[in-house]
């Protein structure tokens, strides 16, 4: 039979220490200004890395487009 090793407070101590929460990196938009998460595309202005990568205004449209017929289909 293998003898465990102790479990002491020292070594739970040492590895709850790397488990300690970050505050989110930030980044603003050169051109807009606008904040926004880094490495992640801005949800104001649909772009990332100087590239617009998501229709914002068709969002939008179609969010708009779905809550109406949410409301139409209630009553």
């Amino acid at each position: 039979m293998v003898n465990r090793m102790r479990h002491t407070r020292a070594h739970t101590r040492n590895r709850r220490s790397h488990h300690a929460l970050t505050n989110a990196t930030v980044s603003v938009d050169a051109k807009s200004g606008v904040p926004h998460l880094r490495h992640r595309a801005s949800l104001e202005t649909g772009r990332y890395r100087d590239r617009q990568v998501i229709d914002v205004i068709k969002k939008v449209e179609k969010k708009h487009a779905k809550q109406t017929t949410k409301k139409q289909n209630a009553r």
